[in-house]
């Protein structure tokens, strides 16, 4: 392991941050998380990573996503937050809120991926061994598996809570009936559901659409059962930043480096029209886009928190600052409306 330079959080940490309330619970979370879904694998150096959690921490971020498949190769990201974690973090364990999934690809073999009892227990304790932590905050079911039983996959995340291997469970990318059956499985052994993890953002507006036949939105679901709401790709994975506002894709970016979730189709004269009038009406509120992007999920009330990655400390100080602009008026809002619409950008 790299030598360190010992770290000590800032004495104001907690001084500007915004705190939101978890649906019902009593667990607070910053209106901004730090995602280590991207930045925190095997490319990304030690330092880096090393500099971004440290400013994270200074700026009132408590709270810190994972899952086991997190890297590239996965498990690494747990692995990298181990070694941050016991060279740096340890003294401010009881301060921070730290999570992780299970319900995608691990390993080899037929327990690998799903909802099952066996796949999700033993991941769960091969994500605490590689991140040296006695329990995590909050543990995931990261997907629906329509394979297993729903009683199964909940009853696990149940035993995750009564083992003290977990504080809190939560679910990812449910449905709104999903979420509600989720919810009314896990009150019946005695476990709240905290929080959904669902993506949104103004180009990815599924969880508040209501489409023909489908009944009520995520958001009203949610709301109603009390549940959290923390998400994730509120950039639309860089396509609501100025990073592609000219047409290409950079040296660099995730488009330029062949993402599997992001293509060049992307950016079409659809999105770059669209994403130009965004960045217009973030520059007349003295926003950059990125920074409107996050102003606009988290006004919604139901919205406890913002998943964002950080490739740099400049990127992170960039995104904290969204926090600080003043709320949007029911004119900007109509005005954004024209433009942040859902499925741009697929």
């Amino acid at each position: 392991m790299p030598t360190l330079d010992p770290y000590r959080a800032a004495d104001d940490r907690y001084a500007t941050m915004t705190y939101r309330r978890t649906g019902r619970s009593g667990l607070d979370l910053p209106a901004l998380s730090l995602g280590l879904w991207h930045n925190f694998g095997d490319e990304t150096p030690f330092g880096t990573q090393r500099d971004i959690l440290r400013r994270a921490v200074d700026l009132g971020i408590t709270h810190l996503d994972l899952a086991n498949n997190y890297g590239p190769r996965p498990g690494a990201a747990e692995e990298n937050f181990g070694r941050h974690l016991a060279a740096d973090l340890r003294p401010y364990r009881d301060e921070l809120v730290i999570s992780t999934k299970a319900g995608y690809d691990m390993w080899s073999g037929p327990y690998q991926d799903g909802g099952s009892r066996k796949y999700l227990l033993s991941s769960l304790d091969a994500s605490l061994r590689r991140m040296g932590l006695e329990y995590v905050d909050v543990f995931y079911h990261h997907r629906p598996d329509p394979s297993t039983p729903i009683e199964e996959t909940m009853g696990a995340l149940a035993q995750a809570v009564r083992s003290g291997k977990a504080l809190y469970v939560g679910v990812s990318n449910y449905s709104p009936s999903q979420t509600r059956e989720a919810h009314a499985v896990l009150a019946d052994m005695g476990v709240r559901l905290l929080i959904h993890q669902p993506s949104y953002s103004m180009f990815n507006r599924h969880v508040e659409n209501v489409g023909e036949g489908q009944g009520e939105s995520l958001l009203d679901a949610v709301g109603d059962l009390g549940v959290g709401t923390i998400v994730f790709s509120p950039l639309a994975q860089g396509l609501l930043t100025d990073r592609y506002l000219g047409g290409v894709a950079p040296a660099g970016s995730r488009i330029a480096g062949a993402s599997p979730s992001l293509s060049e189709r992307a950016l079409s004269e659809t999105y770059l029209t669209r994403a130009r009038a965004l960045n217009d009406i973030a520059a007349s509120r003295g926003q950059s886009l990125a920074q409107l992007a996050l102003s606009w999920v988290l006004r919604d009330e139901r919205i406890t928190s913002a998943l964002v990655g950080a490739s740099s400390v400049a990127q992170l100080e960039d995104n904290v600052a969204a926090l600080s602009a003043p709320p949007l008026t029911a004119d900007e809002l109509a005005a954004i409306d024209e433009y942040a619409v859902d499925g741009t950008g697929r």
